[in-house]
């Protein structure tokens, strides 16, 4: 069974220093100071420095323990962190941190934070070009991490002095989860193959000793789904009913990766074969569900993607970069 998406007739343009905060490298003396405003932190004390930078974005939930709190990932002058805030209509707090001392780098940064059904803050972190970082359980290089809003490791975490959930990992760029609580990430490789993997607490995935496939014998978790490098670098990722979604970078699609069953499953049996959607829209960094139109019973859902052709890796086009709403409809 395939599917396909249909944007809407009217693609919003991503406005110029509002989706994406001016970012200042630090230098000037004036580096982040209790008490000063959100906004001038981000601005003053993010180094913005090849794939570095303000990376990820995530609002506390309704019924958690920080409802309506601002979560940035971002690389300071002394590392990456995850930092906290309030908005109050364009005003946002001064922010205060929630983990410091993962490792940075110009490349492999991870940055994508999203907060699980359990209701505690997942974090994806690079491994920096460190070696050993990814495999070392001490560093937060190359793990995702599950924390609460405060920081300290959640409860049930496999080491429960740890905030790590996960090792082995390259560069995760996308978190999700289906309606089953199966926890999906999708990752960049090197050279060979990127990956879409089904997190379990305490896998490892394999990075650096495994790239794609080949590492279970060694007590490594396989992912369940690889393409070349070159056929997707997959950053942002969602998940509906009928299907995960990863947008794809160099691919310059829309990933579709379909579940054989609606129940779940952590091997590769579990899905299906990948296709791939809105090719005619350059590099696409980010996808994430409508949250005002829920899943049809179809299957059908209304994605937000978001294009990226403007990063000096791209062909922009007039009015690019777009935050474009999509419909997607399986088919067969």
């Amino acid at each position: 069974m395939g599917a396909r998406a249909a944007a809407g007739r009217h693609a919003a343009r991503v406005p110029a220093g509002r989706a994406h905060p001016r970012r200042r490298r630090p230098g000037d003396g004036r580096g982040r100071a209790g008490g000063r405003a959100g906004r001038d932190d981000l601005r003053e004390g993010t180094v913005a420095d090849g794939e570095a930078g303000l990376l990820g974005l995530a609002v506390g939930p309704p019924e958690g323990d920080a409802p309506g709190a601002v979560f940035v990932y971002r690389t300071a002058p002394d590392g990456n962190e995850v930092l906290r805030g309030t908005l109050a209509g364009r005003e946002l707090s001064a922010l205060t941190p929630v983990v410091e001392g993962i490792p940075a780098a110009s490349n492999h940064d991870g940055g994508r934070i999203a907060f699980g059904p359990d209701g505690y803050l997942y974090v994806a972190t690079g491994d920096a070009q460190r070696e050993g970082t990814s495999q070392d359980p001490a560093s937060l290089g190359g793990k995702i991490l599950r924390v609460t809003v405060d920081g300290a490791p959640a409860p049930d975490n496999p080491d429960p002095g740890s905030p790590v959930w996960s090792l082995g990992h390259r560069n995760v760029q996308g978190l999700a989860w289906d309606a089953t609580g199966r926890m999906l990430a999708s990752e960049f490789g090197q050279n060979t193959f990127d990956e879409l993997n089904v997190i379990v607490p305490g896998g490892n995935y394999g990075w650096p000793d495994v790239e794609g496939a080949g590492g279970a014998d060694a007590g490594f978790v396989d992912p369940v789904t690889t393409w070349a490098t070159d056929d997707a670098s997959p950053s942002g990722l969602a998940v509906t009913r009928e299907g995960a979604y990863l947008a794809g970078l160099r691919g310059q699609a829309l990933l579709r990766v379909p579940f054989v069953t609606p129940d779940g499953g952590t091997g590769a049996d579990a899905f299906g074969e990948p296709q791939a959607l809105l090719t005619d829209r350059g590099r696409l960094r980010a996808v994430l569900p409508d949250p005002a139109n829920p899943p049809g019973e179809d299957g059908s859902a209304v994605l937000f993607v978001l294009t990226n052709n403007t990063d000096g890796r791209g062909d922009p086009r007039e009015g690019d970069d777009r935050l474009l709403r999509v419909r997607v409809q399986p088919t067969g």
